[in-house]
């Protein structure tokens, strides 16, 4: 018969699918629960086809769950992104009507006529650094609260308040000296003393997350916390959400990802390109702390930005050019990495990993857009020192 695709749009308690031909015949449909007879029911019914190819929208989103569920059953899983499958709704005859049984036909025709779907794979290294470090910062964003909320009330016991950066042992040592006799001040201090003691359990926490995410990227093999302004955080969320950097063709179309790639702003004869608000958020804000890290310390990375300051830019000008060789940076390190871990120690191609064949660092070039053009080599840079 030929390869059938059968076309999933999942939810949490519930999957829709559609088995067609390569001919868009439609064999097959139903609609089962998530649940173990449901699950069953429908792997039954897609089993009756022997060369048989699931395609599941939103593999890394609401259907990863039962995605995962199928490769661990040896099934065939394609990733059919979101805009794909909206187009083919757009031209169905079904003139773009939104419902479970028409969104799994056009999933499937979707995966029928898309080239390059990714398949997905059991979930391994990447999925856990990626679950650690959306913990982590969760955890970073609860310390924020507590510490504004503790700010609030020791402007209120102690004349001036608090300094900014207040660890739980400062402030604890700082509320010692308040002895309020009133039932409001009382108040405020007894509160403040719970929010010490939450802000010292959550250090606790960041503490273990932290020595968690640097083993298990030690166990990757990745040297991203090698380069200047990445911690265990941010070499956590480049792996976990980058996954397989091969994916990117090239620096410039990982730059586009990230939305650190410059957006042309020009009007007549003024040339200017301004920051890119699109892209992954949360790679693009790693590369803004490392950006910010370099500024703070004496590295190339600083003198670039004052190089572009004394042009005549701002200083939301000269960070977007900064931001754009960080990535870079980030790239070039990635795919070294990934080739010598291919490759094995004893058989390293011969890229070093302070070398940038793609002019990746901030002296390669002043140039604000991209540079594709033969491999160059250079020399190390305090950029790519640990810091």
């Amino acid at each position: 018969m030929g390869r059938v695709i059968i076309g999933m749009d999942p939810h949490k308690r519930s999957a829709t699918i559609e088995i067609i031909d390569s001919r868009e015949k439609v064999l097959g449909q139903g609609r089962f629960g998530t649940d173990r007879d449901g699950y069953t029911a429908m792997l039954k019914l897609g089993r009756q086809h022997k060369d048989r190819v699931w395609a599941v929208e939103g593999c890394n989103g609401i259907g990863r769950h039962i995605a995962q569920r199928l490769v661990a059953d040896g099934e065939t899983v394609l990733d059919v992104p979101a805009k794909p499958s909206a187009r083919a709704r757009l031209f169905d005859t079904a003139q773009g009507r939104k419902t479970d049984p028409a969104d799994a036909h056009c999933i499937a025709i979707a995966a029928l006529r898309a080239n390059g779907l990714r398949q997905v794979v059991v979930d391994d290294v990447t999925v856990a650094l990626k679950l650690l470090v959306d913990r982590r910062d969760e955890l970073g964003r609860a310390r924020t609260e507590a510490l504004s909320r503790l700010h609030q009330l020791l402007l209120e016991l102690v004349p001036g308040g608090a300094k900014q950066f207040l660890s739980a042992p400062q402030a604890r040592a700082l509320l010692n000296t308040v002895r309020p006799r009133d039932i409001v001040g009382r108040t405020r201090r007894q509160l403040a003393s719970e929010l010490i003691t939450e802000v010292a359990v959550i250090d606790k926490k960041i503490k273990t997350a932290n020595a968690q995410l640097t083993k298990l990227i030690a166990s990757t093999g990745s040297t991203l916390q090698q380069l200047n302004g990445i911690g265990p955080s941010g070499a956590a969320r480049l792996l976990g959400d980058i996954g397989d950097v091969g994916r990117f063709a090239s620096r410039d179309h990982f730059a586009s990802w990230n939305g650190t790639a410059p957006l042309d702003a020009s009007s007549g004869d003024h040339r200017r390109h301004r920051l890119s608000r699109a892209g992954n958020r949360r790679i693009n804000r790693v590369l803004h702390i490392m950006a910010i890290v370099q500024l703070r310390n004496d590295t190339e990375g600083r003198a670039y930005y004052r190089r572009k300051l004394a042009t005549g830019k701002s200083p939301m000008e000269a960070m977007r050019p900064l931001k754009r060789r960080l990535s870079n940076v980030v790239y070039q390190r990635m795919v070294t990495d990934a080739q010598r871990i291919r490759t094995g120690p004893g058989e390293q191609t011969g890229a070093t990993l302070q070398s940038s064949p793609t002019g990746s660092i901030p002296t390669a070039s002043t140039s604000d857009k991209p540079l594709p053009g033969p491999a160059r080599t250079h020399s190390r840079t305090p950029l790519l020192a640990a810091s």
